[in-house]
């Protein structure tokens, strides 16, 4: 049995881990020179598991984020051309957000900077505890709540 603080400990274990997983991820992102924030980065890897292009409210549910702040990250994502805003065929009134070839681009170059990210941050485990660090990892998010599992 855990006591309170070693579950603290755990928790802020966890947290900093996060941090320093961001930080790498950023550096690596700055070396592909691809001029996005994490907040458009998510954007684009939530807009890529939409089977159709969804609508901006549907983006802002997904993120769990506000519709405005959804429109400013879609401002900045179609300035710079990974994204376009496009009638919807069954009602022209309602826009849908899809990517272009260059966000498409720029989600490969995402996943690129996101896995050596992994790999730095990794490098010092095994290949058992990796297995073992990811069935620890797999126990936590299933148990999360299914509107948490997305994220």
């Amino acid at each position: 049995m855990t006591s309170p603080d070693s579950d603290g400990l755990l928790a802020e274990q966890l947290l900093r881990l996060t941090r320093r997983l961001h930080r790498i991820q950023k550096r690596h992102l700055e070396e592909h020179a691809l001029g996005i924030t994490p907040a458009q980065s998510r954007l684009l890897r939530t807009l890529a598991h939409f089977g159709e292009p969804p609508r901006m409210a549907d983006l802002a549910q997904a993120l769990e984020v506000v519709p405005r702040a959804v429109t400013t990250l879609v401002d900045g994502l179609e300035t710079s051309g990974k994204v376009r805003r496009v009638p919807d065929p069954a009602n022209r009134r309602v826009i849908r957000i899809e990517l272009t070839d260059d966000g498409r681009a720029t989600l490969r170059a995402l996943h690129h900077a996101r896995r050596a990210a992994a790999e730095e941050i990794l490098a010092p485990l095994t290949g058992e505890q990796r297995e073992t660090l990811g069935g620890l990892l797999d126990t936590l998010v299933s148990a999360a709540p299914a509107q948490e599992r997305h994220c």
